[in-house]
């Protein structure tokens, strides 16, 4: 049985797909969405320090890319 990618295994792949020009972006919010669904979690919590773009507008857009797609995203204290 191949066990399915855990939240921290999806946002993983998050970070290196931002950093990556947004590689295969959707596949992976795709399969964080799952995650949070298999683990009982409302929202996807993300360190602002390891984004591409760690600004304001940055954050803000990858909060509503996210929210269109079905993924709350929050923001941990750095």
């Amino acid at each position: 049985m191949v066990s399915e990618p855990t939240v921290a295994d999806a946002t993983n792949r998050i970070y290196e797909s931002l950093q990556a020009d947004n590689a295969d972006l959707d596949a992976h919010i795709a399969t964080l969405k799952a995650a949070l669904a298999r683990e009982g979690l409302k929202q996807a919590v993300f360190d602002p320090a390891r984004l591409a773009q760690n600004n304001r507008s940055g954050r803000k857009l990858m909060q509503a890319y996210f929210r269109q797609r079905g993924v709350t995203v929050k923001y941990s204290a750095s």
